[in-house]
């Protein structure tokens, strides 16, 4: 019989407190290679905050995160990137000072691979592609609309060839039509074998995509499992719904 392989990510106990408000309280799951897994719950749940603590952009107070068997706890972002991990932010951040294609091809020259100039600014251009994002490889950030900033932003952490992809809302803010787009987008990923981890509110997306999420609310885990299961749980359901049950 062969082993269980081990998960990609394993965060255990973490915990990080502003002032007197604990953010995160004991939180820990796992995700394993090849999952999508939904991290959910109101505002001011967590969500943002683990992410945040994940990529080394916070330092946890307890608890570890580790990445493909080592712990990365307290790590800086940049070598969480160049350990696999990347991601988009909760607003859209595209620097104005540089063109599409320069954005992008920034993160492949920094991040993983620590590509040349050429070949980077040509990763950059079929990234961008990839993303849906063609034909104005010259363009800046303050003329495009808010889907073309998502779609960039995506690019620049693709460019860091992550093992694990970490979306902090990504899908949020899209009409309709953007919304199906995003979706197939992300689903493509994750077919092409990027694991991803999304803190999400639109649960159409959370419902198509995650064969997994974990529900979070004051900074503690209220439920995990699929979307059917851990939706229907009655602390969920409370939580969202307000309902007595």
């Amino acid at each position: 019989m062969s082993a269980t392989p081990a998960p990609l990510l394993e965060v255990t106990g973490l915990t990080r407190y502003f002032g007197g408000l604990a953010a995160l309280d004991g939180v820990s799951f796992v995700v394993n290679r090849g999952e999508v897994v939904g991290l959910i719950g109101p505002n001011g749940s967590g969500k943002t905050t683990c992410l945040n603590v994940i990529s080394g952009r916070l330092t946890p107070m307890a608890g570890e995160v580790r990445f493909e068997g080592q712990s990365i706890t307290g790590r800086t972002p940049e070598a969480v990137c160049r350990a696999g991990i990347a991601g988009t932010f909760q607003l859209a951040r595209i620097p104005d000072a540089l063109d599409a294609r320069d954005n992008v091809a920034v993160a492949a020259m920094y991040g993983r691979r620590r590509l040349d100039v050429g070949a980077a600014r040509a990763e950059a251009e079929r990234l961008l592609a990839r993303v849906g994002f063609e034909g104005r490889l010259d363009a800046h950030g303050d003329a495009l609309p808010y889907f073309d900033h998502k779609r960039i932003e995506l690019a620049r952490a693709l460019a860091c060839s992550p093992a694990l992809l970490l979306l902090d809302e990504w899908l949020a803010g899209l009409n309709p039509t953007e919304l199906d787009a995003g979706i197939d987008l992300v689903r493509s990923l994750s077919e092409e074998g990027v694991t991803i981890v999304m803190v999400e509110h639109v649960m159409h997306a959370i419902r198509s995509l995650c064969g997994h999420i974990v529900v979070l609310n004051a900074g503690r885990v209220i439920a995990a499992g699929t979307p059917e299961d851990a939706l229907a749980d009655e602390n969920v359901m409370r939580v969202y719904l307000g309902e007595s049950v």
